[in-house]
């Protein structure tokens, strides 16, 4: 029976207690997002995740399996239309977890917590093999993670971070998003500006890539004098139009600022619509220094361009990684990597080039 045998795998993994350090990518992200972000399920629906199964096509080696079944994931995603971020990051696990590859896939999509554990629970009644969560909080997992491993089921962490002790999952491939923050905050911090009069637009609150990428600029504003937030941080939700209604409140209320730091791209573009239509200039020499993350392609073009000034990369591309995790436990090996943190960088408008944004756009 694959879940007993999977148990029986996993105990050997947490004797072994490996925890390690990186691999390649990006946050995952995280984070991830157009104009809008509506959910895949109906804020009253008594359904409270939409599911679906896939049988999509190619990419990968199905993992060895001695009984010839496939493997049953259950994979709980944020909305794929989040973000341009989240839309990559869903087409990547779709194309990898085909039963050409030897897989059984079944999708939940949410943006609320509650939803999202409410359709684990169900994969674990389902009986699946694997859990793989991108989760929309991170609190609040211990218990549904608890319940599958008591049924043997084997959980990996994708895009984001949980607050959960290590022996409730196998492994988590992720973005440092501190790190992701750090970069981009030292980058601004190089600019040397003789002030720093800053417009900071957060994502989904108590998401990894809010509280990471967030942690480097309140500690900055903290640290530096001549830093500072016009207005407090307000969060757009990863949504381009709310980012914009902030943005233009700030420009009627008659303050000053000169950098728009925003946790993903389509907020930085809903503030620079802000600014376009208050006539504002941004960019490279120009009144606003535009900051975003995630490298979607259109962004990196308008940094080529010098309309932007910075973008974070948050590599969506996991599900390799994903399955190789598989493989290895499927084959009774123990997971060399607990933590795959993903390499990422930043780019700068002065020194993009064409072909970074082939490599690293998505």
């Amino acid at each position: 029976m694959l879940r007993k045998k999977l148990a029986m795998l996993l105990a050997v993994v947490m004797v072994a207690g490996t925890v390690v350090g990186c691999g390649s990518k990006d946050d995952g992200g995280n984070t991830n997002e157009p104009a809008s972000t509506p959910s895949t399920t109906e804020e009253n629906s008594e359904e409270p995740a939409k599911t679906d199964e896939t049988g999509e096509d190619e990419s990968g080696e199905a993992p060895a399996k001695s009984d010839g079944e496939k493997i049953k994931v259950g994979i709980i995603n944020n909305d794929p239309n989040e973000s341009g971020y989240r839309t990559a990051n869903d087409a990547d696990l779709k194309k990898t977890f085909t039963e050409e590859n030897g897989y059984e896939a079944s999708f939940a999509y949410s943006m609320k917590n509650d939803e999202q554990i409410t359709a684990a629970q169900k994969f674990i009644q389902d009986g699946v093999d694997y859990l793989l969560i991108s989760a929309a909080d991170t609190a609040g997992w211990e218990p549904v993670l608890q319940d599958a491993q008591t049924e043997g089921i084997g959980v990996i962490l994708f895009d984001r971070t949980i607050d959960a002790s290590e022996d409730l999952y196998a492994a988590s491939i992720v973005s440092d998003m501190e790190k992701e923050g750090e970069t981009a905050v030292k980058w601004l911090t190089d600019q040397k500006l003789d002030k720093y009069q800053i417009i900071h637009l957060q994502g989904a609150m108590g998401t990894a890539a809010q509280q990471g990428r967030t942690k480097a600029m309140e500690e900055a504003v903290k640290a530096n004098d001549n830093w500072e937030y016009v207005g407090e941080p307000q969060t757009a939700e990863w949504n381009a139009e709310k980012a914009q209604q902030i943005v233009q409140a700030a420009i009627d209320s008659g303050k000053e600022f000169n950098v728009i730091y925003a946790e993903n791209d389509d907020m930085a573009k809903g503030a620079v619509a802000a600014l376009d239509k208050a006539n504002i200039s941004h960019g490279v020499g120009k009144d606003v220094i535009i900051m975003g993350f995630d490298c979607n392609k259109w962004a990196l073009e308008e940094l080529k361009a010098k309309n932007w000034n910075y973008d974070g990369q948050c590599n969506p591309f996991q599900s390799k990684y994903i399955a190789d995790v598989i493989e290895e436990l499927e084959a009774g090996n123990e997971v060399s990597e607990k933590v795959i943190v993903m390499e990422e960088k930043g780019f700068d408008a002065e020194t993009i080039t064409d072909e970074d944004i082939e490599q690293f756009g998505i």
